[in-house]
């Protein structure tokens, strides 16, 4: 009779803790989706129109006041820069920025399905799969620590890259996309990719940040060139950015920069990977269009009419140009210069082959 009375108290317990256990579960879940809808929330500005590209992405179309980087405390009461004051000398000129070998402008996907209005900014539309696949919703959007690019400049100072890139953690695909990122401390607490946080103000209504580029170079085929100029407003001392010759896409308030009051110690261009050396091998990411540069035009990636804005805010060639790269075996540059591609170089690789394991 013992035994029993024990019996029925263990699935008297059991009944009792099981749905306690289950109510614990709800709330943690219930937890998560109120975080993951408030990180929402915060990204997505009120839109005046939204525009659905045929990648899927959704351009929101957001009141220039609306937009990021106003959530910024020091830029609460900033007035809007919607000009800069000035542009480097050369900046439009055909030969500095035009390619013979392109046939047609590079512009965007989302383009094909509608425009933002004069007033408004593109934004690509943050959804919740996007975080989802983040590490953490305070993650999404900034790089890793271990992702500090070699060599540095011992001043952690401005850090912004531009070009474009692919990649799946963050975007979700594989489509080749224009990005930014800054940072003011060395990827420590400071920055994120494009208006992810708030730092750039944009002022253009046709260039999306973190959107799908149109047309891509083939391999073998038609070249498309992508031109970026990035520089200071001796007046405002705010740095601005410029996609080809009719984009001026904004500016990051000088303010974010306390290091680089004047000027920068060293320019960066380059390629760079995530390598997780998965299982003990090199990631088989490709940099690049996957090709060395030894295979040249048409194949391998480069870049082209490399130029830096010196103290006297003219365009020039740079000087003492070096390279590096971490292991040449599985990505490698070469650089040249010439006629009217100036100083270049190609770049890139496959990741993992048979020389590098």
């Amino acid at each position: 009779m013992a035994k029993m009375e024990v019996l029925g108290l263990w699935v008297l317990l059991i009944l009792f803790v099981m749905p306690m256990v289950s109510l614990g579960r709800t709330r943690v879940v219930s937890q998560n989706t109120l975080k993951v809808q408030k990180q929402l929330m915060q990204l997505n500005k009120p839109a005046v129109k939204s525009i659905k590209s045929p990648d899927g992405d959704i351009i929101d179309c957001v009141r220039v006041s609306r937009q990021p980087a106003f959530d910024h405390p020091q830029l609460q009461n900033h007035t809007i820069q919607m000009r800069p004051s000035f542009h480097p000398e050369g900046v439009f000129g055909e030969s500095k920025v035009s390619s013979s070998k392109s046939s047609k402008p590079i512009t965007q996907l989302w383009h094909t399905k509608g425009r933002c209005p004069e007033g408004t900014i593109p934004v690509r539309r943050t959804k919740k799969a996007d975080l989802l696949r983040a590490s953490s919703i305070k993650s999404y959007g900034r790089k890793k620590h271990r992702s500090i690019p070699k060599p540095r400049s011992a001043d952690p100072g401005f850090t912004s890259q531009s070009g474009h890139q692919v990649s799946p953690d963050l975007y979700g695909d594989n489509n080749t996309r224009l990005f930014t990122y800054w940072t003011s401390d060395a990827y420590q607490a400071t920055g994120c990719y494009n208006l992810l946080c708030s730092g750039f103000i944009q002022i253009n209504n046709e260039i999306a940040m973190g959107a799908s580029i149109y047309p891509v170079s083939g391999y073998k085929g038609s070249q498309f060139d992508i031109n970026l100029l990035v520089w200071k407003d001796p007046k405002e001392g705010n740095w601005w950015m410029q996609f080809g010759n009719n984009y001026v896409l904004g500016y990051w308030p000088g303010f974010l920069f306390p290091y680089l009051s004047d000027s920068a110690s060293m320019i960066e261009w380059g390629g760079e990977v995530v390598n997780s050396e998965s299982e003990g091998q090199h990631t088989s990411t490709q940099m690049g269009s996957g090709r060395f540069p030894d295979e040249g035009f048409g194949k391998a990636s480069y870049f082209r009419n490399i130029q830096i804005v010196d103290g006297s805010n003219n365009l020039r060639d740079p000087k003492d140009i070096g390279t590096y790269t971490e292991q040449p075996n599985c990505y490698d540059v070469k650089t040249g210069k010439m006629g009217d591609w100036g100083s270049y170089f190609y770049y890139g690789g496959p990741g993992r082959n048979a020389n590098c394991p």
